[in-house]
């Protein structure tokens, strides 16, 4: 329906103009319109761009991973402080998500993804310069705040710019991209470092985000639906503290601490494992082990096709139990089985990720964007924990203690989570 008073009344022309770009004018001198489709070149700028904004904002995320042994030998450290190269990040990406996201819903979304991309080149110049490790922890904490601004803005940018007819092919497209961003990044750096040198692939990493940016600014659509909202920062703390009185959405944002925590300790721990005998592989050859994230951007599309036809929390289970198995194919001696194992655990990991996203905004009844933010919140800290926390784990009892603990956790929390429902509908 059109809004009433504020309508000016159309001639043929502008109908037919209203008709093909699906936009009208208000009285106000507003353009507004219902939303970019699949047949506008604007919807294929606003997918491609986020997406490959997205591809960047996760390599450079997770570029430090496979680079974790080298740090423990160039700056004589531990296994536990080089982790904090990827967990200082993700902190600093937790921080930036409820920041940045409150001050994207006032200033608009456009210049927080392009801020963000200027934020993460920069320190990794800086750090490709240094010899202090302790600096490059801080910029890594500083470079995840910035990473934050995509993932902050992107999802509200595509549900106001593009039809709602829409906007779950546009979602689901931006989503295979961050998958394809953490394969690039762990890809690359691994394989670059080998070739020349670590510091060369963070400058590689830096062109990369620079060109991407010139790009962006130069063809990301203008923003013609964004309404600043006036809500204040105490209303939004509310809509927080609503959610986590909410024992069904606690339970969704555990799961997703749970599942990243058990992925990222495999994949984190895995260089430090192949580097070392009886396997001894080369940075270049660990890092093609990670193009079996090339299953996580195939396990998402297709968790949303089964779940229809078999129910979500069948299919999440399903993913669960794949995570499982494919962890604990890890612990195998032969390095073929270890392969097939990693590849199981992409598409374990991913099918189960993104059915437990979906799964939010069914359990929060009000407030479901800031629901959406917990749970990212909730999947980064699984990230961090992933990361540093299971260090000693690793030190202790080396990685089939941590194979054992990862494997198992995910498939306890889940029959946890069952038998206190079952308890809950036998009182019932």
């Amino acid at each position: 329906m059109f809004p009433g008073r504020h309508f000016i009344s159309l001639s043929i022309k502008n109908l037919k103009c209203y008709n093909k770009t699906n936009r009208l004018t208000t009285g106000r001198g507003m353009m507004q319109h219902d939303g970019y489709t699949i047949r506008n070149l604007q919807f294929w700028k606003i997918v491609l761009g986020l997406g490959f904004a997205s591809v960047f904002i996760f390599a450079a995320m997770y570029s430090m991973q496979p680079l974790l042994p080298l740090f423990t030998k160039e700056f004589g450290i531990s296994v536990s402080y080089a982790s904090m190269a990827m967990s200082m990040t993700t902190m600093g990406l937790i921080v930036g998500l409820i920041v940045l996201g409150f001050f994207s819903d006032r200033n608009g979304r456009k210049v927080y993804v392009y801020l963000s991309l200027l934020g993460s080149v920069v320190p990794f110049l800086i750090i490709a310069n240094t010899d202090s490790f302790l600096l490059i922890v801080i910029l890594r904490f500083i470079q995840g705040f910035a990473l934050a601004g995509v993932p902050a803005a992107a999802l509200a940018y595509i549900s106001e710019e593009v039809h709602k007819n829409f906007t779950n092919i546009a979602t689901a497209l931006y989503i295979s991209f961050n998958s394809l961003g953490g394969m690039i990044g762990r890809f690359l750096t691994g394989f670059i470092a080998e070739q020349a040198s670590w510091q060369m692939s963070l400058y590689i990493l830096s062109i990369f985000g620079t060109i991407l940016f010139v790009i962006l600014l130069l063809t990301l659509p203008k923003s013609r639906n964004f309404v600043p909202s006036d809500t204040t920062f105490a209303k939004d703390i509310e809509g927080i503290v609503f959610h986590l009185k909410n024992p069904a959405l606690l339970i969704v944002f555990g799961l997703g601490i749970v599942l990243q925590l058990s992925f990222t300790g495999v994949w984190t721990y895995l260089p430090f494992h192949l580097i070392a005998p009886p396997y001894s592989l080369s940075l270049e050859t660990i890092s093609y082990l990670y193009l079996a994230y090339g299953f996580g951007v195939v396990g998402a599309p297709l968790a949303g096709w089964l779940s229809g036809k078999f129910g979500l929390r069948n299919v999440r289970l399903a993913g669960i139990g794949l995570l499982a198995v494919g962890i604990g194919m890890t612990a195998l001696a032969p390095l073929a089985f270890i392969i097939v194992g990693l590849c199981i655990v992409c598409l374990g990991f991913f099918t189960a990720h993104s059915l437990t996203a979906a799964s939010v905004s069914k359990e929060a009844t009000h407030h479901k964007g800031s629901a959406a933010s917990l749970y990212l919140v909730s999947y980064y800290v699984g990230v961090a924990m992933g990361s540093t926390l299971l260090s000693p784990l690793y030190d202790g009892v080396g990685w089939g203690g941590l194979i054992v603990f990862t494997a198992i956790l995910p498939v306890v929390y889940v029959g946890l989570i069952r038998i206190r429902q079952r308890n809950k509908n036998r009182a019932a």
